[in-house]
C-alpha cells in the first residue's frame, strides 16, 4: 500500500489541471533548482526519480535541457516516458530524441553520455508496466489521448 501522501499527489497529478498547470511550473523550478545546487536536486524528485535530458533539437539543432521523470534500471540506463501530461501532442523531446538520439543526462549531479532507443512491441509493453507500477497517473495520461506515449529507453555509451 502507498502512503497517503504518494496517494493523494498521484490523485492530484492526474487532474486535468495539472497537466494545464504542471508542464509550464515544474521544468522552470527544476532547471532552477538543479542549477542551483550544481546538478544534485530536482524539486520533482519528490514524484518520481529525475534526469536533466540535454537532447540537440529537432529543428534548431540547439541543445535543449528538459526535466524528465524516469525510472532507473538495473544495468545502470534509464526509461523515460513521454507522457507530455496527457496532453494531445508528444513532448518536443521526444522528437529531438527520435532525431539525434545521441544525448546526455545530468544525473544526481553527474553529466553521462547516453544514446536513446524507442521502445515498441513486447518490450514497450513491459516497460509501460513497469512505468504504471511505479507512477500509476501514467494510465490516466495515456487514456486522455489517442496517440501512444512515446517510451525510450537510455543506455549509457
Amino acid at each position: 500500500m502507498r502512503p497517503a501522501g504518494e496517494r493523494l499527489l498521484q490523485k492530484v497529478s492526474s487532474t486535468r489541471l495539472f497537466a494545464r498547470v504542471a508542464p509550464h511550473c515544474i521544468p522552470a523550478l527544476d532547471r532552477a533548482v538543479h542549477r542551483l545546487t550544481r546538478g544534485k536536486v530536482l524539486l520533482s524528485t519528490r514524484m518520481l526519480p529525475g534526469v536533466i535530458l540535454t537532447a540537440t533539437g529537432a529543428r534548431s539543432g540547439r541543445p535543449r535541457r528538459t526535466p524528465l521523470a524516469c525510472l532507473p534500471q538495473e544495468d545502470g540506463g534509464w526509461l523515460l516516458i513521454g507522457s507530455n501530461f496527457g496532453r494531445p501532442g508528444h513532448p518536443a523531446w521526444t522528437g529531438n530524441l527520435l532525431k539525434n538520439p545521441e544525448a546526455e543526462v545530468s544525473w544526481r549531479g553527474e553529466d553521462i553520455a547516453v544514446r536513446a532507443r524507442l521502445l515498441t512491441g513486447e518490450e514497450r509493453a513491459r516497460a509501460w508496466r513497469a512505468a504504471l507500477e511505479v507512477w500509476p497517473p501514467y494510465a490516466t495520461y495515456q487514456a486522455r489521448v489517442e496517440r501512444e506515449i512515446r517510451l525510450f529507453r537510455l543506455e549509457r555509451r
